[in-house]
């Protein structure tokens, strides 16, 4: 099958921002001459980063915090934004320090994804981390992260949770579980 053709973008407008995002208007033209406007939410560039950690060879180590979205508290693996001039494993190190209270040895990519790529240009680096040592840096977090080991023999009921919602946590895991089988 031959790649398609890109649209063409005719016009491009800001019709809002924020402190992190700002949505744009974007005019495009298709290869077959239909012409139809999209709105994008354009993010910093940055990109983020989410990692698995296992605190030993059984147990990964969850975190649940506030999300805003959905208001209320929800359960995950450990994320964040990577700050400007550091690589995805400095910041998924980072991280982990922050929201954990370690620092890994060894970070194992698994995949970059992407969330809703229609409408927003992100991408997220995820990570298993192994050979966890103590390390903390304080964070940005607004209240302390509870933090939540987990036995990778429950992976099933952590996909059974109800606060175990996030798709990027989902697919951490499962590529995880995954990886781990090959």
């Amino acid at each position: 099958m031959a790649p398609k053709q890109i649209p063409e973008i005719l016009t491009r407008q800001v019709v809002a921002r924020s402190r992190l995002l700002k949505i744009e208007a974007i005019d495009l033209r298709f290869s077959n001459g239909v012409e139809r406007q999209f709105e994008r939410m354009q993010s910093s560039g940055r990109g983020a980063v989410m990692i698995v950690p296992f605190i030993d060879a059984d147990t990964l180590m969850l975190v649940r915090e506030y999300a805003a979205g959905l208001h209320n508290y929800q359960l995950g693996f450990p994320k964040g934004l990577i700050d400007p001039g550091e690589t995805p494993e400095e910041a998924a190190n980072r991280e982990l320090k922050e929201e954990i209270g370690y620092g890994a040895r060894e970070l194992i990519p698994l995949k970059s994804v992407t969330m809703a790529p229609q409408f927003f240009s992100a991408t997220m680096h995820i990570f298993i981390a192994k050979d966890l040592y103590p390390e903390t840096l304080e964070g940005d977090e607004p209240e302390p992260l509870e933090q939540v080991p987990w036995l990778l023999s429950k992976a099933d009921a952590l996909l059974e949770q109800e606060d175990f919602t996030e798709a990027r946590s989902i697919a951490a895991l499962l590529m995880t579980l995954r990886e781990l089988a090959e």
